[in-house]
């Protein structure tokens, strides 16, 4: 890594978690690799004292560096919005809202509600709770503990070798999308018979496969089970050249987890199954 870059401060400013600003920054920001960004995150500014603190800070910051932060907004209340704007000359502002919130007004035809924490109360939300379905299905239906009924709930069924990515992008459909996945290990005894576990084959329009370069999972298998045959780069090579034959063989659509991120695996997979979600 470079250390000789440039740093600049950033600022990611919420009446709620500020997961929203973040994302958003964070999407905008990487495609400066130029520059190296120091994060402050100030999460829970649903009050006018609290934006003038946050102004401050950034005041604050500004003075000490000689560069202004650049600062992600997703505050709502205007109140707040007007006193953090009291410190624009000493920063670069991005409000989400101020830029998206009114041509939607336009093209709806209605006002938006400008609640401050508009999702403080998610918790009673049919959203929220799907999503918590859907993480209690994939921690239940994990590693192929799931018989035909269950997987008749299953939105999508992940299949590959073990320690191949499933169990975490089964939780991260569930928690970012409500998708309940259930995920199946292939194993030697698969590859022995040459055929799926059986309770799958009934459900083959759900399967979605996942694998790995033999180098990768050999490294993750030698935190699990250092020096065991199961970790072995022989045998990682011989269970990742067999689970992808098979899953040719019986149609199963998949991808190579390598050098993909959960995100990508998982927008890959919704498109793939094509599992449409609402709020």
């Amino acid at each position: 890594m470079n250390n000789h870059r440039p740093i600049r401060t950033v600022f990611f400013v919420s009446d709620s978690t500020g997961i929203t600003a973040e994302t958003f920054g964070h999407s905008l920001l990487a495609q400066f690799p130029d520059t190296r960004f120091q994060q402050t995150r100030v999460p829970f500014v649903d009050d006018v004292p609290k934006a003038q603190d946050c102004a401050q800070q950034i005041q604050k910051v500004a003075r000490e560096t000689g560069q202004r932060p650049i600062v992600f907004s997703s505050l709502v209340n205007p109140e707040s919005v007007a006193t953090l704007r009291e410190a624009h000359d000493s920063a670069l502002f991005i409000d989400l809202f101020e830029r998206f919130i009114e041509p939607l007004e336009n093209e709806l035809g209605q006002r938006s509600a400008h609640t401050i924490g508009r999702f403080h109360g998610v918790a009673e939300s049919g959203d929220y709770k799907k999503r918590i379905e859907a993480i209690n299905f994939a921690m239940t239906h994990d590693d192929g503990v799931s018989s035909a009924s269950d997987l008749v709930k299953a939105d999508v069924i992940l299949v590959g070798v073990s320690r191949s990515g499933k169990t975490p992008t089964s939780l991260y459909l569930a928690m970012q999308f409500g998708v309940k996945s259930a995920n199946y290990p292939l194993i030697p005894e698969d590859f022995e018979r040459n055929k799926l576990p059986g309770e799958l084959h009934e459900f083959r329009n759900k399967l979605f496969g996942l694998t790995i370069s033999p180098d990768r999972l050999s490294l993750i298998r030698q935190e699990r089970r250092p020096n065991s045959h199961y970790a072995s780069l022989d045998n990682c090579r011989y269970e990742i050249d067999a689970a992808q034959k098979l899953m040719r063989r019986e149609n199963i659509r998949w991808l190579d987890s390598t050098t993909k991120s959960i995100e990508e695996i998982s927008a890959t997979i919704m498109q793939t199954v094509r599992i449409e979600t609402e709020f």
